[in-house]
């Protein structure tokens, strides 16, 4: 267990947030980026200040050792980490607060919960590291209940089974990433599913949200790792058989992957495992056109070659987090079973014949453990996990700085981009927050890559969060005008649900309000996250 803090209002550990000369530099980064800008510190207010009534509801006898009404809990239970989520802390502002966070450590518990809250008519948010940057987590479900319970599902983190045979594991959902790796190590495999959120969040998380990791080809989401699941629903149990593939019907694991625990508790899940890499091979590729960065990364994701990461940066996010002057993009290769030179030296051929050029001669290993990067790789890296650190330290300076991710096709690539830049520049020009809009690659598929847009804009400090949220209604219309979808990976939550109402066909919204209305018959599942609850008034219930 780490020794460290949980920030209660911010991404990550107190002790690793953005101070001293790192605090230094991106300040004057960003002041090179956007003269004029106001960058005045702002400090996050002491819990005390914020006032939390008390709980509305209090937990029966039976449950009372799981229940926690401290406000420090309650607070940090209360918001994921988008930016909106870690300004309004900064100000001061988290208007839903839960009433109870409570933490089972077993189903039987879990199942408790439920029929309490069931019969009580208090909402219950599944939570697994708190992470979310899309409103999943926040207990804003409206007046239509007696209470809200966090259900913190992180003291259920073991490994429960591993069959060596078929490669995989029985594993709890409320583990973190770090700790179900150690489990895993001395065993020889790995999960290999590194999302940026990593270190503070959970596999129920990933399952809940269909979350992206490690793998920028082939095996992109945690739905490519999933065997079977567990699930616990306030009508009953639901177990889907553990096989590795069939075809029989719809598959029930589809209809809780993404599901954001509207529709059941996720607590256990088989997952496939793999064995930990030893060879590996990164190399960084610069491009003088952007255009034919994009080009070669096609014939990389047409090429059955797989690489490991394949992420292709435009100049504005090379500059910022990488120090580059054109486009980069960070290219490599890992497997257990042999080395993997034969695919980077191929890889390298398909970037030249696109006017890709090397900086510096790619990088090989034979060692488990040992990575396997350029100068280039290493510096983004250390910017891709220090980023929500950053993130945190900009906000509090007044500055306007989050992502949208999406996937498209090939086709459209180059008309969504142009729409989506052209959407962001107009709202921050009407805004007043001057500002830049850059661009990558995290995940690329043979049909179109995942874009992934980085918003930096010199806000108003007091009206970031407005502005943010005017800027991200624009960017969203784009993505979804454009036939592109409003999240790759990060989840629908609250923030993104009016456009996923238009991306999902009608009809399959009818059929999953009715798959709801049979597994939540009192609406108490996280309400208005992916979907809503039957409309039922609490006096009704009761």
């Amino acid at each position: 267990m780490s020794s460290k803090t949980r920030s209660w209002w911010g991404w990550g550990n107190v002790e690793d947030a953005v101070t001293g000369a790192e605090r230094a530099e991106i300040t004057r980064r960003t002041a090179e980026l956007l003269p004029g800008a106001d960058l005045t510190v702002h400090e996050a207010p002491p819990v005390e200040s914020f006032e939390v009534g008390p709980s509305r509801v209090q937990a029966p006898q039976s449950l009372a050792s799981l229940a926690s009404a401290d406000v420090r809990d309650r607070l940090a239970h209360s918001h994921g980490q988008a930016f909106r989520d870690v300004v309004r802390a900064l100000l001061g502002q988290l208007p839903h607060v839960p009433d109870l966070v409570m933490r089972p450590t077993s189903e039987d518990q879990v199942v408790h919960v439920l029929d309490w809250c069931s019969d009580a008519r208090i909402a219950v948010v599944p939570f697994g590291g708190g992470s979310s940057v899309v409103g999943g987590v926040e207990p804003r479900v409206g007046d239509d209940y007696a209470g809200v319970v966090s259900l913190d599902m992180s003291s259920m983190d073991q490994v429960l089974e591993i069959d060596r045979t078929s490669r995989a594991a029985r594993v709890q959902a409320g583990v973190f990433g770090p700790h179900l790796e150690d489990q895993l190590r001395p065993h020889g495999y790995s999960l290999r599913f590194f999302p940026q959120s990593f270190e503070f969040s959970t596999l129920g998380g990933w399952l809940a949200t269909r979350a992206g990791g490690h793998f920028a080809t082939n095996l992109t989401h945690i739905d490519d790792l999933t065997e079977s699941m567990r699930v616990i629903a306030p009508s009953g149990v639901i177990e889907s058989r553990r096989l590795p593939g069939s075809g029989a019907g719809p598959s029930p694991d589809r209809m809780f992957l993404g599901s954001e625990g509207s529709l059941g508790v996720i607590t256990q899940a088989w997952v496939r495992l793999q064995d930990r890499p030893r060879w590996r091979a990164g190399a960084s590729v610069g491009f003088a056109d952007y255009d034919a960065g994009v080009g070669a990364v096609r014939a990389l994701s047409q090429s059955g070659l797989n690489p490991a990461n394949c992420r292709l940066l435009d100049p504005a996010e090379a500059f910022i987090n990488a120090g580059a002057p054109t486009a980069v993009l960070v290219l490599g290769f890992e497997s257990a079973d042999h080395p993997v030179n034969a695919s980077m030296e191929r890889a390298l051929e398909l970037c030249r014949d696109h006017g890709g050029t090397l900086t510096e001669e790619p990088r090989y290993t034979d060692t488990a453990g040992q990575a396997a990067r350029t100068g280039a790789a290493d510096t983004w890296r250390n910017s891709f996990v220090r980023m929500p650190y950053q993130r945190d330290a900009l906000a509090s300076q007044g500055m306007i700085v989050e992502t949208f991710e999406t996937a498209c096709t090939w086709d459209r690539f180059d008309a969504l981009r142009a729409t989506v830049n052209a959407a962001a520049q107009d709202a921050m020009r009407r805004l007043g927050t001057p500002g830049v809009v850059t661009c990558r690659f995290t995940h690329v598929y043979p049909d179109g890559p995942a874009p992934y847009f980085g918003i930096y804009a010199a806000g108003t400090w007091g009206s970031t969060v407005e502005q943010w949220d005017e800027i991200k209604a624009a960017v969203s219309e784009a993505l979804i005008s454009s036939g592109a979808t409003i999240t790759h990976h990060h989840a629908v939550g609250r923030d993104h649900r009016p456009w996923y109402d238009r991306q999902r066909p009608d009809l399959f919204a009818a059929a999953l309000q009715a798959g709801k209305t049979v597994l939540d018959p009192s609406g108490i599942l996280n309400p208005g996250a992916v979907i809503d609850p039957v409309a039922l008034s609490l006096s009704e219930s009761q």
